[in-house]
């Protein structure tokens, strides 16, 4: 597959918002800056599509992307360590609930996972989530360009374990600087296109 014109269509609180069509879409789940952003841009070879900070808590809405006729790449709000005040992480926390449990064109979900570090209760409960919604999940694990190779094993072993991961359970680490990890995605996105 190869996307030639991907579009920003929009961004959302709320789901009489969301977009309307019959493209399967594929969800990207995931603390704050843990990459999200950044993975959609490295997947699609464009660098400014999808906004990315240094700062977390950037994506504080529910932004969709239009894969030409294929599919839609859905970047939701980050959770975890955003410096917001607990309201709006509430609020957040509702927005990422409904889109996961209410939306019909949801195929499948891209949990993102910075692979320099354990995955994180909020980690474990969004796995808990997708696995109770019988939702096809990839783990991506990103910016294991800052790993030593020496640390890969390491950290794999540790965050399978940490989310109890079946080996039924496609996993990737993932590089937005080299490209590592890119062909595994879209092996995970094509199932769910015609």
């Amino acid at each position: 597959m190869k996307i030639n014109n991907p579009e920003f269509v929009c961004s959302t609180h709320k789901r009489e918002e969301y977009p309307f069509h019959n493209l399967p879409e594929v969800a990207l789940a995931g603390r704050s800056n843990v990459g999200k952003s950044s993975l959609i841009n490295k997947v699609i070879n464009r660098r400014k599509l999808a906004f990315t900070s240094s700062k977390p808590g950037k994506t504080q809405s529910i932004n969709f992307y239009k894969m030409d006729n294929y599919f839609y790449f859905v970047d939701l709000p980050g959770y975890g360590f955003a410096k917001v005040p607990d309201k709006v992480k509430e609020e957040w926390g509702v927005m990422i609930e409904n889109y996961l449990f209410n939306r019909s064109h949801l195929e499948g979900v891209i949990l993102v996972i910075d692979s320099r570090h354990k995955p994180t209760n909020d980690d474990l409960m969004m796995y808990d989530w997708l696995l109770e919604m019988n939702m096809p999940t990839l783990i991506v694990a990103t910016k294991v360009d800052k790993l030593k190779r020496s640390q890969r094993r390491q950290q794999e072993k540790l965050i399978k374990e940490r989310l109890h991961l079946t080996p039924f359970v496609p996993f990737t680490f993932f590089s937005a600087k080299t490209g590592e990890g890119k062909k595994e995605v879209f092996k995970f996105i094509n199932q769910f296109i015609d």
